[in-house]
């Protein structure tokens, strides 16, 4: 049913014109995410400025059975935070506050809307680094890297958000606030509730303060690019890398569609080539030289072509760069680009490559795959076009056929989008029946009425 204008004079009671969007054309801009080829209207927009006000929303929605969708830049990849019907979108970027770096303890508080980039500057003015490093970092929230559990270029060697989070203030649906987590490294008291609630995709709670984990900034860095006559020997060498005991920062892979249109966009001297590796590799100057001189030395033993090596900072810079412009680029391809999301163990890596080949050929799609090689984590990315209705029903069928065999091969339908609306129809074959059974009721006792974020993971 429409929003009541009941709710409304509640909502426009508590917040003026500029916290409350109602009229169809401002509310355009939150019927999406970063997701293609999926959109809903909301009933309206509000953009809180604390908990309390979180808490104030969120007891209106319980009370009055209407459902909430907690958003921040709207970056995410699965619908996670696509609307509903009617709901109430629950903006949380003016919540944007760097609370408090704490160097001796090497942690940082923020707020949800504050973006990771903003994060990472922070803890560099004071020597620190937080490793997570989502493409869209630049304008990624916290809040939504936390509810996603997003990962990044260094996720190999660093881990991904959930290994940063070390506490965590969240509104209940019914208006309560829970407190999780502190400062102490060790803390084994009672259940870790903090880690219920990361990759939780805003369907448990709304995150109002995140406590975060920092480490010591590495001392040397390099950045080296080979480039292959062929994927197999690209993920061979990847492969080989990890026999060798070396787990660099950033081990990233793009293929010769990702590569052409990368270059076509940030033109920074990329050569045409079947496969191309970025490397990167951090921590003490001798380390970090004798691991770039064996990673260079793996390379050219699989047949690389050509091996680069950023002269300073300011071309690895643009080097990394390149690679995090891997989804624009080739967005700039076709009027839709679908980016998938799909893990397998490293040793299954070729496989899986030849695989998504084989199914781009197989449907007659043009498919450009990138990721992150080194965790097994890749990035099938369908260049087509939602209109052709045709089209988007091989392209699905493509989505379940890779999905199907990342499974088969011990691997997972997501490694760092999340599930959201784009892949729940896929979870429980992954997942199973006690799992489903078990997520299901967490989520029934925390949320009984069903307001946050319906729809998303599971119905």
């Amino acid at each position: 049913m429409p929003l009541s204008s009941d709710v409304l004079t509640e909502l426009h009671g508590r917040f003026g014109p500029d916290s409350l969007l109602t009229a169809p054309e401002d509310l355009i801009p939150y019927s999406f995410d970063g997701t293609a080829a999926l959109s809903q209207m909301p009933g309206c927009v509000v953009f809180v400025s604390s908990a309390e006000e979180v808490r104030w929303v969120l007891q209106l929605a319980n009370r009055r059975r209407v459902p909430v969708v907690t958003r921040g830049s709207g970056t995410g990849l699965s619908g996670g935070s696509l609307p509903v019907p009617d709901c109430i979108v629950l903006c949380t970027v003016r919540m944007s506050r760097i609370l408090e770096v704490d160097a001796a303890n090497l942690t940082m508080e923020v707020e949800p809307g504050v973006t990771t980039v903003q994060v990472a500057e922070a803890a560099a003015a004071v020597g620190l680094f937080y490793p997570p490093d989502p493409g869209s970092m630049r304008i990624s929230t916290l809040g939504g890297n936390v509810a996603e559990n997003s990962g990044g270029l260094r996720g190999l060697k660093y881990g991904i958000t959930r290994n940063y989070v070390m506490g965590l203030e969240v509104v209940l649906p019914d208006g309560e606030i829970l407190k999780t987590g502190n400062k102490c490294v060790k803390d084994v008291a009672g259940y870790s509730l903090k880690d219920l609630f990361v990759g939780s995709e805003g369907t448990l709670g709304v995150m109002t303060r995140i406590l975060l984990r920092l480490i010591p900034k590495p001392a040397a860095k390099r950045t080296l690019i080979a480039t292959f006559p062929a994927m197999d020997s690209a993920a061979q060498t990847v492969s080989d890398i990890i026999a060798a005991r070396i787990i660099p920062c950033t081990l990233e892979f793009l293929d010769r569609t990702t590569i052409r249109c990368v270059e076509d966009f940030a033109k920074i001297g990329l050569p045409d080539c079947e496969a191309l590796l970025l490397m990167e590799t951090d921590g003490h100057p001798a380390q970090v030289a004798d691991e770039a001189a064996q990673m260079a030395e793996i390379a050219r033993r699989n047949g690389s072509d050509s091996i680069r090596i950023a002269a300073d900072e300011a071309e690895a810079t643009a080097l990394a760069t390149a690679r995090r412009s891997a989804f624009s680029a080739l967005a700039r391809v076709a009027p839709t680009t679908i980016l998938e999301d799909a893990t397998v163990p490293r040793s299954e890596l070729a496989r899986m490559i030849r695989f998504v080949e084989g199914v781009a050929k197989r449907h007659r799609l043009r498919i450009g795959t990138f990721g992150h090689m080194g965790d097994g984590n890749l990035h099938p990315t369908f260049l087509t076009d939602e209109r052709k209705a045709d089209e988007m029903a091989r392209v699905h069928q493509a989505f379940r056929e890779i999905f199907d065999e990342a499974i088969r091969l011990g691997g997972t339908i997501t490694g760092e989008h999340g599930v959201g609306v784009a892949k729940k129809e896929f979870l429980p074959a992954f997942l199973g029946d006690a799992q489903i059974r078990v997520m299901r009721a967490l989520r029934r006792e925390l949320d009984p009425n069903g307001i946050l974020n319906p729809g998303k993971m599971f119905d």
